[in-house]
């Protein structure tokens, strides 16, 4: 017998009870067992620990000083024990847990935050760790495990399933606006389409899935965009759009975080109205996870908010 294998919880159980109930007979009938159980039980438990545990006295039994020092110790686990049913309960109704997201740069601040702020609310034993990542990069962590839930971008609002290794849950929809120049000739025009564009100098990135919403939302509109430089953070972006150098589409979510910058005016494209998706994707099945399931939740949430604050 392995040295811990002698501390039986269930016949401690039993000694506990009966140190409770008093009587062998009243023992078996708190634990729906039979007195001759409850004996059998104890008798075994005292072997295996190598210590009576039992006296007699008349006709009936006390415990001895080895058995009250058992249960002492005993006590201590049976605390324990009860303090893992409580965070075991609580993990399955998605209470505690650590829930690693990945997420591209605009999505951090804007969705990421506001669900880490609600969940120390709603959820204080929820704990997210954050990773920025690129849109594309984040299913390389997601699935080589090192993000639990990854966020990401798509230029159709039902996103292509794809890798059968993910279950992906579309977000929102994040309208599309154009910046220009201050001093483009259409920046104080009552409207402005993409077609109208389609000589201009494009600054997007040259590959991702940024890349390929902004060629799509043009080549929706007839053409296709030529590259006249190439970034892939707003900041960049938008400095190179205030110095003259070509125009960009950009998402209303960065804008509210990067803001315009100087020299740039943005406009609504509500004829064509492009949008760009955001994306959850957990490993297939790994939605069921309690803790996992509580931030998609959360996303959801703000989410909805985050699209009810936003025009049209």
């Amino acid at each position: 017998m392995a040295e811990h294998d002698k501390w039986d919880i269930k016949k401690l159980i039993i000694l506990r009870t009966l140190r409770e109930r008093g009587t062998v007979t009243a023992t078996a009938e708190a634990l729906l067992l039979t007195p001759s159980a409850v004996s059998q039980q104890l008798t075994n438990l005292a072997k295996q620990l190598g210590v009576p545990l039992l006296e007699a006295q008349g006709r009936r039994v006390r415990l001895t000083g080895a058995a009250h020092l058992v249960l002492r110790h005993a006590e201590a686990v049976f605390e324990q024990l009860e303090r893992a049913d409580a965070e075991l309960a609580a993990y399955a109704h998605g209470e505690v847990g650590e829930v690693r997201v990945g997420a591209f740069s605009t999505a951090v601040p804007a969705l990421v935050v506001p669900v880490v702020r609600a969940l120390r609310v709603a959820r204080p034993g929820v704990r997210v760790q954050v990773r920025e990542a690129e849109a594309g990069e984040a299913y390389e962590l997601l699935g080589a495990g090192e993000v639990d839930l990854a966020l990401s971008l798509a230029a159709r609002a039902v996103p292509d399933a794809g890798d059968g290794r993910f279950t992906r849950v579309p977000l929102l929809a994040d309208p599309l606006d154009v910046a220009l120049p201050v001093d483009h000739a259409l920046a104080g025009a009552a409207e402005v389409r993409l077609a109208d564009l389609a000589g201009e100098a494009w600054i997007f990135g040259g590959s991702g899935p940024w890349s390929d919403i902004t060629r799509g939302a043009c080549e929706a509109a007839g053409f296709a965009p030529r590259q006249g430089h190439s970034a892939a953070g707003w900041t960049a972006i938008l400095a190179m759009v205030g110095a003259g150098m070509g125009v960009a589409l950009v998402p209303r979510m960065a804008l509210a975080v990067a803001g315009r910058g100087d020299g740039v005016v943005t406009r609504a494209l509500d004829a064509d109205r492009p949008r760009r998706h955001v994306v959850a994707a957990v490993r297939r099945g790994g939605e069921g996870a309690p803790a996992v399931a509580s931030v998609l939740d959360a996303l959801r949430a703000e989410a909805r908010a985050l699209t009810a604050r936003r025009p049209g």
